[in-house]
């Protein structure tokens, strides 16, 4: 199992977590998401690729940095 960290800088409020968390729990090979809203952060544990974590990021309405 792999993690990644990505930078989501314009993080910033629970709505925005919980639709990243939304979104990426849908990426293929994603075990685990955890967004973190003071670093903003997203962390993904599993064996998704990164270009659909990225993708499913912005479909949450959001940027990877």
């Amino acid at each position: 199992m792999n993690q990644l960290v990505l930078s989501v800088p314009n993080i910033s409020c629970g709505r925005c977590v919980e639709a990243i968390r939304e979104e990426v729990g849908l990426v293929a090979g994603v075990r685990a998401v955890a967004v973190d809203l003071a670093s903003r952060t997203v962390r993904v544990d599993g064996d998704a690729d990164r270009a659909a974590v990225v993708a499913a990021i912005g479909e949450a309405g959001h940027q990877v940095a």
